[in-house]
């Protein structure tokens, strides 16, 4: 449907029922028929996919593969059918290896769907009926109770008790207790109490409500719809390469068609010579296997990820990691633990902390200013325990509690003072009760011990229970209650982002069996205050500081009240004590100020999902790399649109997992900061392959352009070309991915987004290292063919002084500026002298291999011949080592000065 004009949590029911055209006693079948043909099923539509077949074609959609392709085309003209194969296989090699490596597509919108329950409980005829979710309308009357999960947006009309815990689509840790009042037009999701939203699920108690969206049209629905309209971004990476690319592809063809030219008309070659030595050069200039390469570097990122608790979903954004400059953070189950813990207590002698963090049973009372009155404690966690609800429960997953997260605190805080729950509850018999309901703000409940001796606890919102009492506890008596010193606690409380709740008792006579209103509304005796957080991840404090050291920023974007947001981000160190900044308030400014906001707060509060987004987004504005972690259905549209979205992998929706880049297996904050750390290891280990391929490609072309230039005869064809390019290159490159980290790689800033691939300095050297090979390989070429060898020995003499070249240049470039004539060059890498093995090994079955040679033209070449190579390749190390101890001594001297 489509979503109603209509804001149903500003409006009463009754006025709701009238505009739907219902009652409570809900819709006949007739109408609920004919809405069901206006308004289609209570579904989320489908998501639209691409096909296998068009993925593996899009792995063709790239500039440098079409003048491969169109290469391809000249050569099966000119009837050169070898090299027509060989570069066609290149090409589908390339196209596969970048299908496989693609994975799973995006579930997002089906995750989402999956959220939807399949049946529930509706009004239909005047009578209850069972019936899949996905026939509800608007206008339906449906009940709701402990367990279920809401099918609609619903606007509750009637209420009992009713709790429901909207973390995924709110961020807020505890379940929100629901009412049946209007509200505010302007009010965020999370204080529509009169409202209960798709997907949602309820925790305690029962309710009703109309139903006033189904489909598209509910919170859910809009989330969804959000995330069609989000665009996935490319990596800094994928803009550089895709940049460079085109660059490259243009110069390769101004270059091949003056070569061609120059070739044709100065030099009087054949029109088909001409045409072979310009695809020759474009052969030679394009860097078939760099995609291999930075797919296999990825891929072995991705693996090194995965043993550190990160699962990589999509390939690039194991190198965008490397860049993040703000980490845009959900607070609760990301930086805190989505477990509720009562952190302090307050008693009339002075105040504890309470150690032991989340739902383990483990921890101390610490007095806090020579605090006194543990027995005092002792009681008011007993009375926590017996009038609760809930209980805790040892599994495979650890602690958890089987109810109100909240009243799981109470009894987590009793067992941590050795009370045993079970022990206690069979002692303390319970007789009667009055539940909660959020209209009187506590619960009240009657035990009775072996004796017979009769006990009243109650429990609830300070601001009801404190005007219940008349008295305190006091050691083992009693003194009246001091109404200003406990709201001023109370306030203390709150204000650092606590919880509140009060306690209180009433001795009553041994023979009572009923509880009721009147005994509880006045002359109770308090007997204290707890205050009960979702505890910060010691880990993400530790993180938090990390980042802050390699120079990125974090930002808490949270559904949650403004003062627990500032409490949690002033004990995580974010925000520097500024205060935070909620939704409402963003709502009010404008694009200008919106931005200045957002590059000036660290923490938000109160926000939306499309608030999320839209800081998201104004970040990505100001030039900033983000990412974004988060666990709830709120999160996923702002996951999918971040340069990287984190979702936790153990608490986590599918919604949030299938929208983000990265899965975190361990829930860990901390993770994060390892994934930074290997995303900064890719991106060098990359930087490092780019500048050891590059030199390869550039010396290839150099030499055919000198053969042109000069009239020589060609000293590498192009299927040999094709083999340096895609066999020897791609294999020595790829040792560069096994690459240690760098030390102190995680105290630099991040890399600049914007700066080039090749920074100047690298770009000389691509451009020094391709001087020194074409000088080499040529001279090697002129001496065979002087020494009398045959064509076909000459080039294969070059083409194994290239490959020597690379493989002497090799370790000079593990090491981008630091010198490598020391022992660690050597060693480190455990693929190095693997790798240098096989290419040998591969060399000689080129030159002497009789299926290799028919393939590629080449015959046998004798011992002077290979000496010759490795004498090249040995100066290639020595010119470049004194050129990086040359640029040392440079910078260094401009550093002095």
């Amino acid at each position: 449907m489509s979503e109603s004009p209509l804001q149903p949590h500003a409006l009463d029911s009754e006025v709701l029922f009238k505009h739907f055209q219902s009652s409570p006693d809900g819709l006949s079948t007739a109408a609920a028929e004919q809405r069901l043909d206006e308004y289609g099923p209570n579904l989320l539509p489908p998501p639209a996919r691409r096909g296998p077949f068009m993925r593996f074609l899009l792995q063709f959609h790239n500039v440098l593969i079409y003048l491969l392709l169109a290469s391809a085309v000249i050569t099966a003209l000119l009837g050169e059918w070898v090299d027509t194969g060989v570069i066609i296989g290149v090409v589908v090699i390339n196209a596969i290896v970048g299908f496989l490596q693609e994975g799973k597509a995006e579930k997002a919108l089906e995750a989402v769907s999956s959220l939807l329950t399949p049946t529930c409980t509706v009004l239909r005829d005047g009578s209850r009926r069972t019936l899949p979710a996905e026939q509800l309308v608007p206008g339906d009357v449906v009940f709701l109770q402990s367990g279920d999960r809401v099918p609609a947006d619903l606007r509750l009309f009637r209420t009992r008790e009713l709790r429901i815990e909207e973390a995924a689509l709110t961020g807020e840790s505890v379940p929100v207790e629901k009412n049946t009042a209007a509200v505010d037009a302007e009010s965020p999701i999370g204080d529509r109490l009169g409202m209960a939203h798709t997907g949602t699920l309820v925790t305690y108690g029962q309710g009703s409500g109309l139903v006033v969206g189904t489909g598209e049209g509910t919170e859910l629905g809009r989330i969804s719809k959000l995330l069609t309209e989000v665009q996935t971004l490319t990596t800094p990476l994928l803009r550089q390469i895709d940049h460079f690319g085109h660059w490259l592809t243009w110069v390769v063809l101004a270059i091949a068609a003056a070569s061609f030219s120059f070739a044709y008309y100065a030099r009087d070659f054949e029109l088909r010579d001409s045409f072979l030595a310009a695809v020759g050069l474009a052969v030679a200039a394009i860097p078939e296997g760099l995609p291999a390469i930075m797919t296999i570097t990825l891929a072995i990122g991705v693996q090194r990820m995965a043993r550190r608790h990160a699962i990589i979903r999509r390939l690039p954004a194991v190198e965008t990691l490397g860049s993040v400059t703000v980490i845009c953070t959900d607070k609760t189950g990301t930086l805190t633990r989505n477990e509720m813990t009562v952190a302090r207590v307050v008693v009339a002698e002075g105040d504890w902390r309470v150690t032991g963090v989340g739902y383990e049973p483990s921890g101390e009372l610490v007095p806090m200013q020579g605090a006194r009155g543990s027995a005092a404690v002792e009681e008011l966690a007993r009375a926590g325990l017996l009038c609760n609800e809930a209980g805790l429960q040892h599994g495979e997953q650890g602690w958890r509690v089987r109810g109100d997260p909240t009243e799981g605190a109470l009894v987590v805080l009793a067992t941590k003072l050795g009370i045993n729950p079970d022990s206690e509850r069979r002692h303390y018999p319970r007789t009667d009760e009055i539940p909660f309901e959020s209209q009187h703000g506590f619960m009240a409940s009657l035990h009775h011990d072996h004796l017979g001796h009769g006990y009243v606890f109650v429990k609830g919102a300070p601001e009801r229970v404190l005007g219940m009492c008349s008295h305190e506890r006091l050691g083992d008596g009693i003194q009246p209650m001091r109404a200003d010193h406990w709201q001023a606690k109370v306030d203390g409380l709150a204000a650092s982002g606590h919880r509140v709740l009060a306690l209180a008792t009433l001795p009553t006579a041994a023979g009572r069996t009923e509880l009721n209103f009147p005994d509880v509304q006045q002359d109770l005796t308090l007997l204290g205050l707890v205050g009960i957080i979702d505890p910060p991840r010691e880990e993400a404090i530790e993180s938090v500081s990390l980042c802050r050291t390699a120079g990125i920023r974090v930002k808490m974007i949270t559904g949650d009240h403004a003062a627990t947001a500032s409490s949690i981000a002033a004990q995580l160190g974010i925000g520097e004590g500024h205060a935070a900044v909620t939704g409402p308030e963003l709502e009010r400014l404008d694009g200008a100020a919106f931005e200045e906001v957002v590059a000036q707060t660290d923490v938000f509060a109160r926000t939306s999902p499309e608030h999320k987004l839209r800081l998201v987004e104004a970040l990505q504005r100001r030039g900033e790399i983000t990412a974004m972690t988060g666990d709830g259905v709120n999160d996923a549209p702002a996951l999918k649109r971040a340069d990287v979205g984190v979702a936790m992998g153990h608490k986590g929706t599918d919604a949030a997992r299938e929208a983000s880049q990265m899965v975190l297996t361990d829930d860990n904050f901390a993770t994060i900061v390892h994934a930074v750390e290997e995303g900064r290891t890719i991106h060098d280990n990359l930087t490092k392959a780019i500048l050891f391929v590059l030199p390869t490609n550039m010396g290839q072309a150099s030499v055919i352009i000198t053969a042109i230039l000069f009239g020589m005869v060609m000293p590498i064809t192009p299927v040999q070309i094709l083999w340096v390019n895609m066999v020897s290159a791609v294999t020595l490159a790829l040792v560069l991915a096994f690459e240690p980290g760098e030390p102190g790689v995680m105290r630099r800033p991040p890399r600049d987004p914007r700066a080039p691939i090749l920074s100047p300095m690298l770009a000389w050297r691509v451009v020094f290292v391709s001087a020194i090979l074409v000088v080499g390989s040529l001279v090697v070429f002129q001496w065979e063919l002087a020494d009398g060898a045959s064509l076909e020995a000459a080039r294969v003499a070059t083409v194994n002084t290239l490959v020597m070249g690379q493989v002497f240049y090799l370790f000079s470039a593990r090491f981008v500026v630091d010198s490598s004539v020391r022992l660690s060059a050597l060693t480190g890498n455990p693929a190095l002298w693997p790798a240098i093995a096989v290419i040998i090994a591969l060399q000689v079955l080129f030159t002497y291999f009789e299926p290799m040679k028919n393939l590629f033209g080449t015959d046998d070449i004798g011992l002077d011949a290979w000496l010759h190579t490795l004498v090249v390749g040995f100066l290639v190390f020595v010119v470049v080592e004194v050129e990086k101890w040359i640029m040392r001594r440079v910078r260094g001297e401009a550093a002095d000065g």
